[in-house]
């Protein structure tokens, strides 16, 4: 195991528990702007990874100054912190449409960007704005192939980004993008599938040109496609996992550069034979995601994890005679983003190898008051 992640005083932090390396956070985010060429006014990042007051200070302190959120809480916490551009990607329905407006009403000088992809979500969220006294800004969002959320590149599309502009209360402000769908591990692969998507995104521009409609801001990417959307001129980029990284992200774009920087520090509970022993770190500690591998073990060579429960993970190896009971294990999760939201706070690890404080997980919660 890397000597960066070995806790000096691990006998004082308990188990299952996430810990974070305050100095690895520091460098990802180093990295990420060095990766926009030190242009800051390219990166929004999305808080929906960290979920934590502490790193957005360490963000904003670097000069980051809009960010990208998921969750009203995240959208609190952001606000809370002094971030006066968040866009909430995420579309705003029933009840939320109230609390989002609350949101804005309690934090007048944010500018708070919502996303869109339906006549009928366009219609009520309009419909609110107006009985709140507000006027907020929207986004259309265009899906260039995930297929989860957004609308393609059509007519249709067009003719919503219109009823934003005529709606009274809404503004329309750009086109959110986002492709998670883009998995290819191949960096001119991915390179060829984000000049498809850019595509797409410059063929929205045009349709909405020919109606006279400009499109002032784009947002587009997660964490795998930024490198090419960090050089890519006209467009912010959103990477998210890439403060904390993950085991997942380092197997497969290791051309991005970043350290994995939050851990599962778990235990040896049980050694049921000699080729076998137990740990804390059942799925409600890290996330039952992905499917398949969900952590790699840092510390143990030849581990190889089986079954998984909600407090235990079976691990195999040649030989668990070396292994002890209370003996410390080192995880890298698969997944950080689901992981972090199992956890109410963090123990920050500093240069030294030493834990001192804790961080509160803040906007575990998805929904404010």
């Amino acid at each position: 195991m890397d000597q960066i992640y070995r806790i000096q005083n691990v006998e004082n932090i308990p188990s299952p528990s996430l810990v974070v390396y305050r100095d690895l956070v520091q460098k990802n985010i180093d990295r990420a702007i060095e990766m926009v060429d030190g242009n800051v006014s390219k990166l929004r990042p999305h808080a929906k990874t960290h979920k934590t007051a502490e790193i957005v200070e360490m963000e904003r302190d670097a000069g980051i100054l809009k960010h990208k959120c998921a969750t009203l809480k995240e959208a609190e916490m952001l606000a809370q912190n002094g971030i006066k551009d968040i866009l909430i990607a995420y579309q705003m329905v029933g009840p939320n449409i109230k609390k989002y407006l609350s949101l804005c009403q309690r934090f007048p000088e944010v500018d708070f960007k919502v996303i869109v992809d339906h006549q009928d979500a366009v219609t009520a969220l309009s419909k609110t704005t107006v009985e709140c006294g507000l006027h907020v800004n929207v986004m259309l969002d265009l899906d260039v192939g995930m297929h989860r959320t957004g609308v393609p590149v059509s007519d249709k599309a067009v003719e919503i980004y219109e009823t934003i502009d005529k709606s009274d209360g809404l503004q329309p402000c750009g086109l959110h993008v986002y492709d998670g769908h883009i998995h290819d591990t191949d960096i001119l692969e991915r390179i060829n599938s984000c000049n498809k998507s850019l595509a797409q995104v410059e063929q929205m521009q045009d349709k909405l040109s020919a109606k006279g409609i400009n499109v002032p801001l784009i947002v587009m990417g997660g964490t795998p496609t930024f490198s090419v959307y960090a050089k890519t001129p006209g467009v912010e980029a959103s990477p998210g996992t890439f403060v904390f990284h993950d085991y997942g992200y380092v197997s497969n774009y290791p051309d991005l550069g970043f350290i994995p920087a939050a851990l599962l520090l778990s235990r040896v509970i049980s050694i049921p034979t000699s080729t076998r022993f137990t740990l804390d770190l059942g799925h409600k500690a890290i996330a039952a995601d992905p499917d398949g591998k969900r952590g790699t073990i840092l510390n143990i060579e030849n581990a190889e994890v089986d079954t998984q429960h909600e407090e235990h993970w079976a691990i195999n190896v040649p030989d668990s005679t070396q292994i002890q009971i209370g003996q410390e294990m080192y995880v890298c999760p698969t997944h950080i983003c689901p992981s972090v939201a199992l956890h109410t706070y963090y123990y920050v690890i500093e240069s030294d190898g030493y834990y001192r404080e804790t961080w509160d997980v803040i906007a575990r919660d998805r929904s404010v008051g």
